[in-house]
């Protein structure tokens, strides 16, 4: 128990995609990505976002 085979992923995937949509998708993975980003940085110990890094080298 625990193993996810290929058909419950299928499954999952296309229950995701009716839930969703095809155009919701995309933007739901950025946000996702982004998340994980944000969590790395904060794992690391960085106390700024890298948005604000950049304005401060410019």
């Amino acid at each position: 128990m625990g193993r996810l085979g290929t058909t419950e992923i299928i499954v999952i995937l296309v229950i995701v995609l009716l839930l969703f949509g095809g155009k919701k998708i995309p933007e739901l993975m950025k946000g996702l990505g982004s998340g994980v980003k944000e969590f790395k940085n904060a794992a690391k110990g960085e106390d700024q976002p890298a948005d604000s890094k950049k304005e401060e080298t410019k």
